[in-house]
């Protein structure tokens, strides 16, 4: 038995096809989703999106959104996101340093606040290569 993923970003679909399973970031911690999981909608955190094909598994920096999950279809609206074998390393890396940078100077709660994020979303992405590496 299989479930149906779909992942939509507001620039794009990142993903439509059946999975074996996925284990996703929530706001309230990672959960795993099989076939025949119960009903549920999530906030989704920014972190990694796991999903298990056949005999292998893919991984997704997701930035955070939304997922419904209910009768062996799950739909994940996120504010982004980026298969890891499409991310440059380089460039991540890059936007990591510059991030932690940035927090290191925000001046103010608003500023600390929006590089926090940044922040967030540049881990996210180099533990998204990693993870290929790995």
């Amino acid at each position: 038995m299989t479930l149906n993923l779909c992942v939509l970003t507001p620039n794009r679909m990142i993903w439509d096809s059946e999975v074996k399973e996925i284990i996703l970031s929530t706001n309230s911690g990672q959960i795993g989703v099989l076939p025949n999981h119960a009903p549920i909608a999530t906030a989704v955190d920014i972190g990694l999106l796991r999903i298990r094909l056949k005999d292998r598994w893919l991984t997704v920096a997701l930035m955070g959104g939304f997922a419904r999950i209910s009768n062996n279809e799950i739909t994940i609206l996120g504010n982004g996101a980026e298969i890891s074998t499409d991310i440059d390393p380089q460039e991540a890396q890059q936007t990591l340093e510059i991030a932690e940078a940035n927090l290191s100077k925000a001046e103010g709660k608003r500023q600390a606040i929006e590089a926090n994020l940044a922040l967030r979303r540049a881990r996210t992405r180099v533990e998204a290569i990693k993870v290929i590496s790995s």
